[in-house]
């Protein structure tokens, strides 16, 4: 129960009671994690309760995507921060090179569009707006990856890719089994 601070004594009472019987095993803790009370011994319930078991993936496994895939979600974020709502809900990006023998680490990424149109607003005048997302990328890629990178950045238009399963599966995006 949270927030046990700002109920009434009765409210917080009824509520014990009220779990008490309705819930199978189980174990009521009181908390206020506002002002940070009950915490520590919620966290031990907790740990008390959880079952034994080995690792399921190697202890230094921080994710079950690839590298390339935190690539390209970083240039795509860049995309979302520098161009705000102009473009970057039509755009996806796709690591199409790597190269991790070179120094610096060479990465090529198309970052794809729906129309002609949105390239320009990527590219930016003079090639001002692809520099700033390449520059801000890199610094980020350069930072989860902790060595020196060359992005290559280019921006393709794809027609109607958002709407087409096969443009979605070309670019790394599976149809949900739940979707019809």
């Amino acid at each position: 129960m949270n927030k046990t601070d700002a109920a009434s004594a009765e409210a917080v009472a009824g509520l014990q009671a009220w779990a008490a019987a309705t819930l199978p095993a189980a174990f009521v803790q009181r908390v206020s994690a506002g002002a940070k009370r009950g915490l520590d011994r919620l966290l031990r319930a907790l740990e008390e309760r959880l079952p034994e078991s080995p690792f399921l993936f190697p202890e230094d496994d921080i994710a079950i995507q690839s590298v390339r895939f935190f690539v390209a979600e970083l240039v795509r974020e860049t995309l979302f921060e520098t161009l705000q709502e102009e473009v970057p809900y039509s755009s996806a990006v796709q690591v199409e090179e790597f190269r991790e023998a070179d120094t610096p680490l060479y990465i090529r990424a198309t970052i794809y569009v729906e129309r002609e149109s949105q390239k320009g607003i990527v590219l930016g005048s003079g090639g001002a707006g692809i520099r700033a997302i390449g520059t801000a990328a890199r610094r980020k890629i350069e930072s989860f990856l902790d060595r020196p990178v060359y992005l290559d950045l280019w921006v393709k238009a794809k027609p109607g890719w958002r709407r087409k399963q096969s443009g979605l599966e070309e670019l790394g995006y599976e149809r949900r089994s739940d979707e019809s």
